[in-house]
């Protein structure tokens, strides 16, 4: 896995270098083409009084590129936009080498990295959290729940795709993908596809 680190200024941070010794620094003005098939992860730093549209939407960004945007003041409507706009996570931008190394391994396997502060956050708040976690009985697997077509479409969309994406790579229409949606948030309890990916990555909601 390569990884790209894209901020105003081409200087990276030593944590930056410390967690990814091969990592290339980008300015966001510079146009940013990877190799075709290249597996790769662009950090995008996101400073103080900058918006998320701003930083994310630079020329050479393509939809399914695999985006974690560093917040250097991380907070809920930052999460929120970086979603919408198609990051697969966000983190502080002074986090720990280790850190950025375990946001990197979420990532790359498809899953959602908010950082677990914000996680608590966007589900209502750790005090409630706790409780409705120490009032249920142990979780069920949720694969089980899910017939193996309903598991794949549950994983890439947890993984960010798009029903157009998912329906491409499973070689079925649009129309069914809507389809298993709605049995995999009806079959584990979910309201919407923030839910299924906070779900699938061990959060409970």
């Amino acid at each position: 896995m390569n990884h790209y680190f894209v901020d105003r200024e081409a200087v990276p941070l030593p944590s930056w270098l410390d967690a990814f010794p091969q990592a290339r620094t980008l300015r966001r003005e510079e146009k940013v083409k990877l190799p075709a098939g290249e597996p790769a992860i662009l950090w995008c730093r996101c400073r103080a009084g900058e918006s998320v549209a701003s930083v994310l939407c630079f020329h050479g960004f393509e939809a399914g590129q695999r985006v974690v945007l560093l917040a250097d003041e991380p907070d809920e409507s930052l999460v929120e936009d970086a979603l919408a706009l198609g990051a697969s996570g966000c983190c502080n931008t002074n986090a720990a080498p280790e850190v950025l190394r375990q946001v990197a391994l979420v990532v790359a396997n498809g899953g959602l990295w908010v950082g677990q502060s914000l996680l608590l956050r966007l589900v209502g708040g750790a005090s409630r959290a706790l409780a409705a976690k120490a009032e249920r009985p142990p979780r069920v697997n949720w694969e089980t729940l899910l017939s193996e077509r309903e598991v794949q479409v549950a994983r890439l969309v947890a993984g960010g795709a798009s029903n157009r994406e998912v329906a491409d790579q499973l070689s079925i229409t649009e129309r069914t993908v809507k389809a298993h949606m709605s049995a995999i948030f009806e079959k584990l309890g979910l309201r919407d596809r923030l839910q299924l990916s906070l779900h699938i990555n061990g959060v409970n909601l």
